[in-house]
């Protein structure tokens, strides 16, 4: 059993760059992924993105990647066309001045500024993804052991607490099917009695035990019993997989609470009434857990 909330970090540093990634996750309903890239990485975002839906089902998963120094090629084009067009504006400032000169390169340079500006010069950063994403999946696995021993380590706290729970539950569902009979016993006693108010001595017994049975069949808790130890015992078993497991246990949580709703509607017996109570508290605590669970 996983928990939902985990936390992960790992940094390296190479030649090429120094880079670190930090994985948090918290409660919530589905997989919601967001990533917060340097803007050199963000080509890489559908690998980040399938590499963490592939190994987590559920949670608000936050993923930080920086690259704290970066050494990229640099690739410079130049505008020809750009450049043709100020050579021809300096020369017509010169005739237009009166001025017997020709334009040279150190003239273009002094122009620097408004070059950069107008876009004369365009520099051009090339990123080699290969190299980046084979920086960085290496530190995506380290981050994730650390996050999935994280998130163990509050399963297994969470795991003992539904444990425990469970155990109320499983304890109450027994005595519960303890009293199924006196139930029962109480169930023919009233009706026998009711007849004799009515009727006196002189009631038909066919029909009192047709009464019975039909009172029986609406009123008896033998299978809600029955369905619960069903449930418990799925319960228990599905609690130590590995998988996702946390809509599955929350749906028989559900099942164990119409079940123990009915047995609450059908009881006369102090007992019970108080199992079912214990029950329902139980049930509580245990999809409270379950809402930080995997």
């Amino acid at each position: 059993m996983k928990s939902m909330t985990g936390y992960g970090y790992a940094e390296h540093q190479s030649e090429k760059a120094r880079v670190s990634v930090e994985l948090k996750s918290y409660n919530n309903r589905y997989l919601d992924i967001s990533l917060s890239l340097p803007a050199a990485v963000s080509p890489l975002e559908p690998r980040f993105r399938d590499y963490l839906a592939k190994r987590i089902a559920r949670g608000r998963v936050e993923l930080t990647v920086r690259v704290v120094e970066y050494e990229e090629g640099i690739s410079i084009a130049l505008d020809k066309q750009a450049v043709r067009a100020y050579v021809e504006a300096l020369r017509d400032l010169a005739r237009t001045a009166g001025i017997d000169e020709g334009v040279e390169l150190l003239h273009l340079l002094t122009l620097e500024g408004i070059l950069k500006s107008d876009g004369m010069l365009k520099v051009e950063r090339r990123t080699d993804l290969e190299l980046l994403w084979g920086l960085f999946e290496p530190q995506m696995e380290r981050a994730l052991l650390e996050f999935e021993r994280a998130r163990r380590v509050e399963g297994d706290l969470t795991h003992a607490n539904i444990l425990a729970n469970l155990a109320r539950v499983e304890e109450a569902v027994g005595t519960i099917k303890g009293y199924a009979g006196e139930l029962e016993s109480i169930i023919k006693a009233n009706l026998k009695e009711r007849f004799a108010e009515l009727l006196g001595n002189s009631y038909d017994e066919t029909r009192l035990l047709a009464e019975t049975a039909v009172l029986l069949v609406k009123s008896t808790i033998g299978e809600e019993v029955h369905r619960m130890e069903s449930h418990l015992s799925s319960f228990r078993r599905m609690t130590d997989s590995d998988e996702a497991i946390a809509k599955k246990l929350d749906f028989l949580c559900q099942e164990l609470g119409r079940e123990i709703n009915t047995v609450g509607s059908k009881s006369t017996i102090l007992e019970v009434n108080q199992a079912v109570v214990e029950v329902k508290d139980s049930l509580e605590n245990i999809r409270e857990q379950l809402r930080n669970v995997e």
